[in-house]
């Protein structure tokens, strides 16, 4: 079995600062892998700029009609609870609303209902120097990312090392899926109101799913940080603190991984990544 361990970056809503923290990481860790898990709108490889080596388009399976068979008795629709069928002067197939469960081709007694497959996205296999980069893009008007979270995480599991994934924000279903499967959270903060609002919508979600975090605090300056004391008040383990930085803020949204620019962010992030190593040791003996 390949030993690897997967450390999610998340936050409650966009722009805090992941993918900031995913990309670094995974340049100062040799031989690591960044998975972009945020299917809708993926920016990790503006980054990375990495030679793609392999392309796989995902695919889901969705019923589809044999008119001639259908007898209208509608035990498919009744079967259905993402009322993605319907029946009015005949039956209606929804596929945006379809989970591709399969049941309401087994419910058939007719045989009326076959499966056919729909490309829903893809995934992007890439190197940029020593990173492994892996890229899941959901087609436009698609309703769910999962199937290719799923199909990214199979892959992933082949490489070995530090696996970081870059979420989507919030606390959907894409980012449960998401952290599934790793091994330990990472939660990233804004000093504001706001953010320690994102940053308990998050910090709820870890805990339902029992997985082992701790937290960064982006963009923080001498002004008081609700986050933080979030944090103290419920001995919650801050692995590391980012400053309010403009040169730092600007260099990231030029997509140029800080730590191969300037000495400094290169020591506080691998400061940073340190403390995440130690507490990714303490939990799972890696």
């Amino acid at each position: 079995m390949v030993k690897n361990k997967k450390i999610a970056i998340l936050s409650g809503k966009g722009g805090t600062g992941k993918t900031l923290l995913a990309v670094n990481f995974s340049s100062l860790e040799k031989g690591s892998t960044y998975v972009d898990l945020d299917v809708e709108e993926p920016n990790g490889y503006l980054f990375f700029k990495p030679k793609i080596q392999e392309v796989e388009c995902v695919k889901v399976k969705i019923p589809e009609i044999n008119y001639d068979l259908c007898i209208g008795c509608k035990k498919c629709v009744n079967f259905c609870r993402f009322n993605a069928l319907a029946y009015t002067n005949k039956l209606k197939i929804f596929e945006r609303l379809c989970h591709s469960c399969g049941g309401c081709v087994e419910i058939c007694p007719v045989k009326a209902l076959t499966e056919k497959e729909k490309i829903v996205g893809e995934v992007k296999i890439g190197k940029s120097k020593s990173t492994s980069v892996l890229t899941g893009v959901l087609n436009i008007g698609e309703a769910s990312g999962i199937p290719i979270i799923k199909n990214i995480y199979d892959k992933a599991n082949n490489y070995e090392g530090y696996i970081f994934i870059d979420c989507a924000p919030g606390s959907s279903c894409l980012v449960m899926e998401s952290i599934s499967n790793a091994d330990y959270c990472v939660l990233v903060a804004e000093p504001t109101i706001f953010g320690l609002h994102n940053l308990k919508m998050v910090y709820e979600l870890v805990n339902i799913l029992k997985k082992p975090f701790g937290i960064v605090l982006n963009k923080c300056n001498e002004l008081y940080n609700p986050s933080e004391e979030f944090c103290i008040k419920n001995n919650l383990n801050i692995l590391g603190k980012i400053p309010f930085d403009k040169n730092l803020g600007k260099t990231n949204s030029d997509s140029e991984i800080v730590v191969n620019k300037d000495d400094k962010y290169r020591k506080m992030f691998s400061d940073i990544l340190q403390n995440i190593k130690m507490e990714v040791s303490k939990w799972n003996n890696f």
